[in-house]
């Protein structure tokens, strides 16, 4: 939040109106929020507004950002952790549709935020499926930082990594595609790296695996680097992609070229402009690329039948 009042997210001049939703326990944890945000005595900061009513808010937004899902609890089966899910975003895609913006831009976090972003998509047939979009951006850092630190560069001399997929542990960072600035020459991601069994062995488990291993030291899941990743895709949905670069979020796939099933949230490589993305068609595929892509896709079409399921009841 800090950086999004800052104007690190929608630029330097524009006055922020920042409006907290969560559930009525959580309203006095949001007026401690407000107070800090208060305190950072932030000069775009026009307005803080906690509430648990989505009349309040959803009304008029121009982006909105949802963060809060059910998580899954041990001894919680897949489909549990689906159902509850859908009775949340059917709820927010329901109020988005009533109360946001026509244009609104929305980012799902929450997980599984692949199949709850189509659930808010499908509750919202108002507002476009464009507008709707969920995070794999921090996927796409973590990809990018490992093979700068593989090649001893920093993370911004590495472009056109690719994360396809779900947000899960099936999802496929590609570097097939990717560059590495070398000493101001531009090389491909397998010349600079120079060691292929690492590309399409560790390099692939430890991005999948990155969150768990977060967890597994810190004893929380990611939250520094999951807030940077959430100011990083809504930054570049507002001010666009650098030219000859793209980036990776999972968006709708309806008429993509690479076979991947229409009605599914599913992380591509888009290039942005005028708040408007645009799927990089027409890479080439390798068979090892091709395998991994499809075995995601397959998850997310089992996720989705598991959440449409509920989704009619």
């Amino acid at each position: 939040m800090c950086y999004i009042a800052k104007g690190d997210v929608f630029g330097k001049d524009q006055p922020i109106i920042l409006i907290l939703l969560d559930i009525p326990p959580m309203l006095p944890v949001l007026d401690g929020v407000v107070m800090e945000l208060q305190d950072c005595a932030l000069p775009l900061l026009r307005e803080v507004i906690p509430t648990d009513k989505v009349e309040v808010g959803f009304k008029d937004l121009d982006a909105a950002i949802l963060v809060g899902s059910m998580p899954r609890k041990e001894g919680m089966e897949r489909k549990d952790l689906l159902k509850a899910n859908v009775a949340i975003f059917k709820t927010q895609g329901a109020a988005l549709d009533k109360y946001a913006k026509k244009t609104v831009k929305v980012l799902v976090v929450g997980n599984p935020a692949n199949t709850n972003c189509l659930i808010a998509s499908k509750s919202a047939p108002s507002i476009p499926k464009e507008n709707f979009s969920c995070l794999t951006r921090l996927d796409h850092n973590r990809a990018c930082s490992q093979v700068a630190m593989r090649c001893s560069v920093s993370a911004d001399n590495v472009k056109n990594v690719i994360i396809w997929g779900n947000h899960s542990s099936t999802q496929y960072p590609d570097v097939h595609h990717a560059k590495v600035n070398l000493h101001g020459s531009e090389v491909a991601a397998y010349e600079a790296v120079k060691d292929d069994n690492w590309l399409r062995g560790d390099f692939i488990s430890t991005v999948q695996q990155r969150g768990a291993a977060v967890i597994k030291a810190r004893k929380l899941s990611s939250a520094m680097s999951a807030a940077k990743a959430i100011c990083d895709h809504m930054r570049d949905i507002w001010f666009g992609t650098k030219e000859g670069e793209f980036l990776s979020m999972g968006v709708y796939a309806a008429g993509n070229s690479y076979g991947i099933p229409d009605d599914l949230i599913y992380s591509f490589p888009v290039q942005i402009k005028n708040k408007t993305w645009k799927i990089v068609d027409g890479l080439p595929i390798n068979d090892f690329s091709r395998a991994k892509m499809d075995a995601t896709a397959s998850e997310l079409v089992e996720e989705r039948d598991t959440a449409l399921d509920f989704l009619s009841q």
